[in-house]
């Protein structure tokens, strides 16, 4: 079988095309034929060298895929031939508190990842896909999906009319504004393209900042919120937005830090003083378990959201792919076509 392997910190053009052994379902496997891979920053971190979960060797690209199964071993009594799944991001954590064991080996990070013809795993593993996706959009849940789900769901336990602060319009970003809009949440989304903010609010955004325009983007998003600012901040950023994310934030507000996309140095205008003053607080989020993924795969069937996916690249097309990544130019998802 085909998979494409990365050596961290060997860069776009390091990504390759290799043969490997297949190889049979065992006790309590499933085998499954891969269609769709969806990319993430994360990946770009990986190949850069900068991804924390670095091992020396190559490894199998990239951690979200959805497939069919093709195969199963004896045991297996989640999953049949025919079922369509996706894959958790995470070898260990199936459910319950984050810990270290759960999160040691994640695909496409210090292990092999899913950017492959074929795989085989335990059935724990995977879900099922909501029945009206396919298989591109099925491959978004597994982090994007996972991530947006546990600071909304998780972290924040919002409600119905809570407010939520979305930066920029990758994969994570549209994510929590599509799910936001499902639960009955108002939405406000920052970018630097007017066309980007008009393409968020028919999804249903219900308040817009661009924030080239609006360098102190915190302002407006107070004055959108009422003056009271946002339940949630999902902070993607990193260096330079973490300390507006908290001047967003109402008192009691959240601000969950999961990626980022401008660096990770510190941020000089933050003062812990912020999160004091206005009793808010602030965790960092690690994707999330496979409990988090069915929930979403049910929340996500019964609502029939239908993500968003910027542009579906070929298989002999990946460093295409990751190159759209990096430039930046994607509202929502970049996703690799694999096999039939």
């Amino acid at each position: 079988m085909r998979v494409v392997e990365f050596t961290h910190g060997k860069g776009i053009e390091g990504l390759r095309h290799v043969e490997r052994v297949a190889r049979e379902p065992g006790a309590g496997e499933v085998r499954v034929a891969v269609r769709a891979v969806s990319l993430n920053y994360r990946d770009l971190m990986g190949v850069k060298g900068i991804y924390p979960q670095a091992v020396p060797h190559p490894v199998i690209a990239a951690s979200d895929c959805a497939g069919e199964v093709t195969a199963v071993g004896a045991g297996v009594t989640a999953f049949k031939p025919g079922d369509r799944v996706a894959n958790t991001f995470f070898h260990g954590w199936d459910d319950g508190p984050v810990s270290l064991a759960k999160v040691s080996e994640s695909f496409g990070g210090n292990v092999d990842g899913v950017l492959t013809e074929e795989l085989v795993l335990p059935q724990s593993r995977l879900a099922g896909l909501p029945a009206q996706m396919d298989f591109v959009q099925g491959a978004t849940l597994t982090c994007a999906g996972v991530t947006a789900w546990n600071a909304i769901v998780e972290f924040a336990q919002l409600k119905p009319g809570a407010r939520v602060l979305l930066l920029g319009t990758g994969g994570v970003s549209i994510w929590g504004l599509q799910i936001a809009r499902a639960a009955g949440m108002e939405a406000i989304v920052t970018s630097s393209s007017d066309a980007k903010l008009e393409r968020a609010r028919a999804l249903g955004a219900t308040g817009l900042v661009n924030y080239r325009k609006t360098p102190e983007w915190q302002h407006e998003v107070l004055k959108l919120s009422g003056g009271e600012g946002v339940d949630l901040a999902i902070e993607v950023g990193g260096q330079g937005t973490l300390s507006r994310s908290v001047a967003s934030t109402c008192v009691g507000g959240r601000v969950a830090i999961i990626g980022g996309v401008s660096g990770f140095g510190a941020d000089p205008e933050f003062s812990p003083m912020s999160l004091i003053i206005g009793a808010k607080r602030m965790e960092g989020l690690f994707v999330g378990s496979r409990a988090m993924l069915q929930d979403l795969s049910r929340f996500v069937g019964a609502n029939r959201i239908e993500p968003v996916v910027d542009r579906v690249f070929g298989f002999e097309q990946v460093q295409d792919a990751y190159r759209h990544l990096e430039s930046g130019n994607h509202f929502g998802k970049v996703a690799i076509r694999v096999g039939a």
